[in-house]
């Protein structure tokens, strides 16, 4: 895959994210939640943390401390896009890390929190409020994490 075409596709990601946030922020008021299924409700909470609300209870300074972890991210995600582009699975992976990281700090610049909208739970067990780009992010990392293990396996094989 060609480094235009991850970012293309990156594009796609960060445009799904923030439409789907814009909903939600214009259809529910903070905390409302929408049953949908048994195990499943939409939800408006904002995360001024980073995953399961990690640093969210500070004065504001984790704000610019994780947009900058972002702007990072995309720096260090553009280098190895160009470097790999002849590996597919590892390229999909940082595209959709790119586009889920990117997604985040839009929100963080333009609101000073995250917009978390979906929400798991089985009975009293509730999985943290997330959104796309936290969806993105994370079936991306699992790519690259299973892209590394194939790899590893393959090349254990080579030298048998």
């Amino acid at each position: 895959m060609k480094t235009s075409k991850a970012w293309g596709y990156a594009l796609i990601i960060i445009v799904i994210d923030q439409l789907t946030k814009l909903y939600f922020l214009n259809t529910l008021s903070y905390g409302e939640r929408i049953n949908v299924l048994p195990f499943f409700d939409f939800i408006l909470l904002f995360n001024t943390g980073a995953a399961f609300s990690f640093l969210a209870n500070h004065d504001g300074w984790q704000r610019w401390f994780f947009v900058g972890i972002g702007f990072f991210a995309v720096i260090v995600i553009s280098f190895l896009l160009r470097r790999h582009q002849h590996e597919q699975r590892f390229m999909i992976g940082l595209t959709l890390i790119l586009g889920g990281a990117i997604g985040n700090v839009i929100d963080r610049l333009l609101w000073g929190h995250v917009v978390d909208f979906l929400l798991f739970y089985y009975d009293d067990w509730y999985y943290p409020a997330f959104n796309v780009a936290d969806s993105a992010i994370t079936v991306g990392a699992v790519l690259i994490i299973v892209d590394e293990i194939l790899k590893w396996r393959s090349n254990r094989t080579l030298k048998s």
